[in-house]
């Protein structure tokens, strides 16, 4: 018999597969595929198409086994990844896309792309994109400036070329002729406003039907150089994958390679957005929708690791879902001593360090946007979008819809990012459907939260030329009725729930420009009033960033998670 032959004649014998009843598992003798380097040439073909089927098994715990069989095996040879790739179905590339070292060979390249009609550049496709989006549901500021950009761009449009172009840019709007904007800016901006139409359901239905998906893709291929571009576009690929209808368009439009191949980059940013959005996409391994902003630090990859608990990294002001918890930077040419030996640089200790230590935890970081000052402000409408009370509603949905309250809880926050997590406990605690996080929540980490207010906020006050205060910043200010009323709340709260709370304060100013230099948050503003209350020789920006993983910051975080979640870890 021929392999071919024996392949279907194989093939054949595992019709059955996917119903019900004894025959499904009889029927495969699967004991004898658990070793593919012993196989001789037909075995190991044969191997190859009962693992397919087996993907395509209506027994979830069967497929899933098939899937991990694929990725794990090393033996394929070159024309067996091709079979998988142009013969595996869409949940299983997602799968194979999901698993931890898998061989990019499983994946088809993303399809050859329509030419681009004659005289249209990739910013007028943008602009053309944008133009067919509705403008409803926007956050106001993007809607407004979006409108202006789009106003100038019908008129490029029609022109052919000419008019003019608006944005905002670091500081106040300004237009300039198109000539002067680098096609790069213009793009950038364009993605930055389809970011914000992909949070919207009905926005990305129109963007996959105006053929986004492949413009997209289109311009992830030409600018490979800018990673600020690449990662705008997995962004946006993340949020529309939270619908399940467009995952076949997303399969289609060839974002798995793409996405499985980002899936091994050494930039924490680039991994993790990636991870988000094939977790997206995975729906028979993950229950939980991370939505915009929210990202998974651990575990990325598919895994067989039960996990016990959750850990929730809140940034503070200016910070970020990444860069906050990064190592401490060393100047290793005035430090030489330090870097003799040292493990390699964490981009995001949560994510190396603590994922290590205690693999069986889920890490989440979230992430939003904050301002020191209102001197850049984008719009007369943004201002109530950025307090405390706004943040903690937005982000509690966006946690429930991620499982956050299904599993034990760890909260761990910087500077404003702790009064954060204050309001989202007390908000929770008079919200039925959100009392399972506050009921879960075992302890609370501070570093240097500003309870009492801060410094900072007191200065911006003082000094309106030089720094308008953000909102942000004016709801810090030193012994702020609202502030005290939120730690009268949360202390009852804490105590009536009984949660083990950590605090670190910082003890060294911290330069915030080349003249200003404050103690952001002072000791006695640092102090909660309950739990243990650690003083460091750090600045603001480094209490949460230790200097390694054996230095004493990491190692008391660590100690704290460990104890608290004792029942969960075990030993």
């Amino acid at each position: 018999m021929s392999v071919a032959a024996y392949c279907i004649f194989c093939y054949r014998q595992i019709g059955t597969i996917g119903t019900p009843g004894p025959a499904t598992k009889t029927h495969l003798p699967w004991h004898d595929i658990k070793h593919f380097s012993t196989f001789d040439g037909e075995d190991h073909e044969c191997a190859l198409w009962l693992l397919l089927k087996r993907t395509q098994s209506e027994d979830k715990e069967v497929r899933l086994q098939a899937v991990q069989d694929l990725a794990n095996n090393s033996h394929w040879h070159g024309y067996q990844y091709g079979t998988v790739a142009q013969t595996c179905d869409q949940r299983t590339a997602i799968g194979l896309a999901r698993s931890k070292g898998i061989n990019l060979r499983f994946f088809l390249p993303p399809p050859p792309l329509p030419k681009v009609k004659n005289d249209y550049t990739i910013e007028d496709e943008l602009r053309l994109l944008l133009v067919s989006l509705p403008q409803t549901y926007l956050d106001p500021c993007v809607q407004h400036f979006t409108s202006l950009a789009l106003r100038e761009s019908s008129q490029i449009l029609a022109a052919q070329r000419g008019g003019l172009w608006c944005f905002g840019g670091n500081g106040l709007p300004y237009c300039e002729t198109l000539s002067k904007i680098p096609s790069e800016t213009v793009e950038l901006f364009c993605l930055q406003a389809l970011v914000q139409h992909s949070k919207v359901s009905s926005h990305c239905d129109k963007i996959e039907a105006k053929g986004g998906l492949q413009l997209l893709q289109r311009i992830y291929q030409l600018r490979k150089d800018s990673a600020k571009i690449q990662r705008n576009i997995i962004r946006i690929i993340g949020n529309m994958a939270l619908d399940e209808r467009l995952h076949a368009s997303i399969v289609r439009a060839g974002w798995i390679s793409v996405l499985a191949e980002v899936m091994k980059s050494p930039h924490v940013i680039q991994s993790s957005h990636a991870a988000r959005a094939l977790a997206n996409l995975d729906r028979d391994t993950v229950k939980e929708k991370y939505l915009d902003g929210v990202y998974v630090l651990h575990p990325q990859y598919r895994t067989s690791q039960p996990i016990r608990a959750d850990i929730l990294f809140v940034h503070g002001l200016l910070g970020a879902a990444f860069k906050t918890w990064r190592q401490q930077d060393i100047d290793r040419r005035l430090d030489k001593k330090a870097s003799e030996g040292q493990e390699e640089y964490s981009q995001c200790w949560p994510k190396t360090w603590l994922a290590s230590d205690c693999p069986a935890l889920r890490v989440i970081s979230v992430e939003y946007d904050t301002d020191l000052s209102d001197w850049k402000a984008k719009c007369p409408v943004e201002a109530h979008r950025k307090s405390i009370a706004y943040r903690s509603n937005e982000l509690l949905d966006k946690l429930r819809a991620a499982g956050i309250g299904d599993r034990p809880l760890v909260w761990v926050s910087h500077s404003m990012g702790g009064l954060l997590v204050k309001k989202m406990l007390v908000d929770a605690s008079k919200n039925p459907e959100m009392e399972k996080i506050v009921n879960n929540t075992r302890g609370i980490i501070f570093y240097s939260v500003p309870h009492h207010g801060s410094q900072l906020a007191e200065y911006s006050m003082n000094a309106r030329y030089l720094l308008f205060p953000s909102v942000e910043v004016k709801e810090l200010s030193k012994d702020s009725p609202a502030l005290k009323e939120l730690n009268d709340d949360f202390l009852s709260l804490a105590k009536d729930k009984k949660f083990s709370v950590l605090s670190f304060a910082e003890t060294l100013p911290t330069h915030i420009s080349s003249m200003i230099k404050l103690h952001i948050v002072p000791l006695e503003s640092a102090k909660l009033g309950i739990g243990d209350l650690i003083p460091v020789d750090v600045n603001h920006l480094n209490i949460c960033k230790p200097k390694k993983k054996d230095a004493f910051l990491y190692q008391h975080t660590l100690k704290f998670i460990q104890d608290v979640l004792a029942q969960e870890l075990g030993d």
